[in-house]
Order: C-alpha cells, then sequence, then structure tokens
C-alpha cells in the first residue's frame, strides 16, 4: 500500500505541474489506461490522483471518457490571490511578531528554489517552492492556516511560468525567499507583511496575461491523452 501511496504521489506532482503551468492545456482528456501506460504503472495510483485533483477542480470526470482539465477565469485568478495574499501575509506576520528562530532548515529550501532556478527547470522550481512556503508558513504553528494557505498554492493555475517573463520572475523570487527568512527572525512585521504582498502579487500580470492568450475554445475540442 506504500507504494501505491507514493506512486500516487508522484503522479499528483506531475499532472498538477502540467495543469497549473499550463502545459495540459483546458479541455485536454487524461484516460487512466493511457496515462497509467505512459508513466508505466498500474491504473490505482493513477486514477487515485486524477480524483484528488478532480476534488481541488482542476480536473472534472468524465463518465466513461476519464477525467477533463478545467478552465479557470480570470476572475478565479483574482480571486486566489486576493486569499492567498490575505493568508500569507498573516501568517508571516505572525511568526515575525514571535520571532522566526532555527532558520538553517528554512535556508537549505531556499537553496534549493535558487538551485532549481539556476537550472531551469520548472517543475523543480514548482515543488522546492511549495516545499519552502510549506515550511515557512507551519512556523505560524497554525496547522488549519497552513492546510488553507497550500491548498491555495497548490490550485493556483501558473500559467506562463516556463515564458521568459516568468523564469526572470523565478530568479527574482530567489533573493526574495531569503529576505523572507531574515524579516521574520528580526521582528520586521510590516516589512514581512509588504514582502509577501509583493512576492506574490508580482506574479498576477504575467499569468493573467498568459491565461487571457490560452485556447479555450480547447474545452470544446478536447485532446484526449
Amino acid at each position: 500500500m506504500e507504494g501505491v501511496t507514493n506512486l500516487r504521489e508522484m503522479v499528483l506532482a506531475q499532472l498538477r505541474s502540467r495543469i497549473v503551468s499550463g502545459q495540459a492545456i483546458p479541455g485536454t482528456i487524461y484516460s487512466v489506461p493511457a496515462l497509467a501506460t505512459e508513466m508505466g504503472m498500474s491504473t490505482t495510483p493513477v486514477r487515485e490522483a486524477l480524483l484528488e485533483l478532480s476534488r481541488t477542480g482542476l480536473v472534472a470526470p468524465l463518465r466513461n471518457r476519464g477525467f477533463r482539465v478545467e478552465a479557470a477565469t480570470p476572475q478565479d485568478l483574482e480571486n486566489h490571490f486576493d486569499v492567498r495574499i490575505m493568508l500569507e501575509a498573516g501568517a508571516l506576520v505572525t511568526i515575525a511578531r514571535k520571532g522566526l528562530t532555527d532558520t538553517e532548515p528554512l535556508i537549505q529550501l531556499a537553496d534549493a528554489v535558487a538551485a532549481a532556478v539556476k537550472a531551469g527547470n520548472v517543475a523543480d522550481y514548482i515543488e522546492t517552492d511549495r516545499q519552502f512556503h510549506e515550511a515557512l508558513v507551519s512556523r505560524a504553528n497554525n496547522p488549519l492556516l497552513t492546510r488553507m494557505i497550500m491548498g491555495l498554492r497548490a490550485d493556483m493555475r501558473l500559467y506562463g511560468i516556463n515564458s521568459a517573463a516568468g523564469l526572470e520572475r523565478q530568479r527574482a523570487s530567489v533573493s526574495e525567499h531569503y529576505e523572507m527568512i531574515e524579516l521574520a527572525a528580526t521582528h520586521q512585521c510590516e516589512a514581512i507583511s509588504a514582502l509577501i504582498t509583493r512576492h506574490i502579487d508580482s506574479w498576477k500580470p504575467l499569468l493573467t496575461a498568459a491565461l487571457q492568450e490560452l485556447p479555450f475554445d480547447q474545452g470544446r475540442r478536447p485532446i484526449a491523452v
């Protein structure tokens, strides 16, 4: 069972990366048997991963056909940004107010993000960035808040992340991670609130522009995968 769970998590990470980056465009249909064959595994972890994605709204089940990648709208993106900023700013201010300690694990995670950016590996950037932010916000010692924040982050459509502008934004985000650690450790509540707001909000024009360029008519002319 542990092996199946690990495979499910691997499939989940790969598919989420494809969807949120826009590699799997809206309307793409994933067939469980075809995807299992592509990934060289049984259908069970693939089906479980797709069911998990359906619970978050990234895909929708189609009777006897598979799962369709769902489209996001500019308003969906706007709502995600608004709520993420409110929650993450609140978490980081809480941490800064107490004063961040034991910073080395966070620095190592920030180093991993930097390495992914240097290598130009977008999938690794998405995963290491997720790990850094989860480790950081968890220092607020509020598991419910952490789950809410990470749920929002996991479902954020990162269309355009691998474009030239997206790669430039990734590079800019690297130094901001180290700055967050420093501000949290030195009790700078206002500064860290402004930083995380800028850190998140700087992606908005890039992602919105990329979203508007996607071929949403694919939702009416789906591609089976």
